[in-house]
């Protein structure tokens, strides 16, 4: 039996027999030779079989032209021919003569969606959806991206955590908590990983790192958020500030994005027609009461009761950066401390400002960080000043009880990442399966 040869290496391989497997992407049935595109994960290839006739110039049919003839659009199947190298063939410069079809999967001929179906419609049919070129890339991408992001943390001595997702309270807000039953009581689904991966820090990890699952029950129905997704997250011991933190952060995205525009620039290109830029360090800085003012300069007036940015302000802030220094990342740094979690740590010489940033990619916030309080005294009465109990949080309060170092970190939206990264509309593009108010299936 001849070894399946994905279709990518054929192109490298001698002409002979081979034997290729995939879905069946066209067929064209003509009068005097067969046609099919078949692709795999790795590319697409022409298959090529001339028809049979008799003496009197009629087509014959064989169990080759038969089968080619009920192929359905999706079908997998496996072929087995003569590779020839043909420059003339316009995809891939070569094309199998098909001795054998063995289905093993049939398609129904009919699929349920077009190429101008909307994206609910597509998420419905997902497993259809991301047998499109395109949209396979997009996971491709997130695979060399996470790579290049273990790499980073690998030699930069960082610790993998896995946190648990089914917490006894809140990490965040309580609004956006999951409640599920837990056997006689209940539980909360993790909203983040960031009481645990700071517990790392008392407990003498120094780096750590997660990529896991987050829930948030927030009903928006924007591009840009879902109820379940991956989250990033980095912590850091023994840190000056969160300039510390923001250092890291840059030198890990540099580190993704050269890693994606060395292996996938080129498909990034022909699919998705983007340059990818690779953003140099450092991003630059502005703090918040700053980045406001450039905002009213251009003209516009952020329309919120608190201290907080809003989106079209930061997609203006986004444009001034790029116009002004040639980027598309921007720290926007010293959030209001009657915006940011008790946690974040406060300005030694303002008590209303913290030592926290938000990163925006491209007009959109993806992360957000911050040096984290470690003195249990001011952590405890910067909870009270939010409303908290600290009995509710004696738990988290134990971490700093017993000495803990400095540290801060960040978390951060991956599919947010990707869908900047290569400018779509709609985060349900780059989530494998998306989670929302309205979606669980499939």
């Amino acid at each position: 039996m001849t070894t399946r040869t994905l279709i990518k290496s054929l192109a490298a391989a001698t002409d002979g027999p081979v034997s290729v497997s995939g879905w069946v992407e066209t067929v064209r049935d003509q009068k005097k030779v067969q046609f099919v595109v078949l692709r795999d994960e790795t590319g697409a290839v022409q298959l090529v079989s001339p028809r049979s006739f008799d003496e009197e110039g009629a087509a014959t049919a064989t169990e080759v032209s038969e089968a080619i003839s009920a192929l359905a659009q999706g079908t997998f199947v496996t072929v087995t021919g003569e590779l020839k190298h043909d420059e003339r063939v316009k995809l891939g410069g070569v094309e199998i003569k098909v001795a054998s079809i063995d289905v093993a999967a049939p398609a129904i001929a009919e699929t349920p969606i077009a190429d101008d179906s909307g994206i609910d419609k597509r998420m419905d049919w997902r497993f259809l959806d991301l047998r499109v070129p395109k949209n396979a890339l997009i996971f491709r991408i997130q695979t060399t991206l996470l790579h290049a992001w273990r790499s980073y943390w690998y030699e930069n001595d960082f610790v993998e955590i896995f946190t648990p997702k089914l917490m006894a309270s809140a990490s965040e807000s309580k609004a956006e908590l999951f409640r599920i039953d837990y056997f006689e009581g209940s539980a909360y689904l993790a909203q983040s990983p960031q009481f645990f991966k700071q517990m790392a820090q008392p407990a003498g990890f120094g780096r750590v790192f997660e990529v896991g699952p987050a829930f948030r029950a927030d009903p928006s129905f924007t591009s840009r958020h879902a109820t379940e997704f991956t989250s990033v997250d980095a912590e850091i011991s023994w840190i000056r500030s969160h300039e510390d933190v923001m250092t890291m952060h840059e030198e890990l995205l540099v580190r993704g994005f050269q890693a994606v525009k060395d292996k996938h620039g080129d498909e990034i290109k022909a699919l998705f027609d983007i340059d990818l830029q690779v953003p140099t360090a450092p991003f630059p800085r502005i703090p918040l009461a700053e980045a406001k003012e450039i905002v009213a300069s251009r003209g516009y007036e952020v329309p919120r009761a608190d201290d907080d940015m809003d989106p079209e302000g930061e997609r203006q802030i986004a444009a001034h950066v790029a116009e002004t220094f040639g980027h598309e990342f921007v720290f926007l740094t010293d959030y209001a401390a009657s915006i940011r979690p008790f946690y974040h740590m406060r300005h030694a010489d303002d008590e209303t400002l913290t030592n926290s940033y938000d990163l925006i990619f491209n007009g959109v916030e993806i992360s957000t960080g911050a040096q984290r309080e470690h003195r249990v005294d001011v952590l405890t009465a910067n909870a009270v000043e939010k409303g908290l109990d600290p009995e509710e949080l004696s738990g988290y309060l134990d971490f700093f009880r017993y000495g803990v170092p400095a540290h801060g970190g960040f978390g951060m939206g991956l599919a947010r990442v990707l869908m900047l990264m290569l400018r779509l509309p709609n985060l349900r593009e780059t989530t494998y399966l998306f989670r929302g108010p309205t979606r669980l299936e499939p």
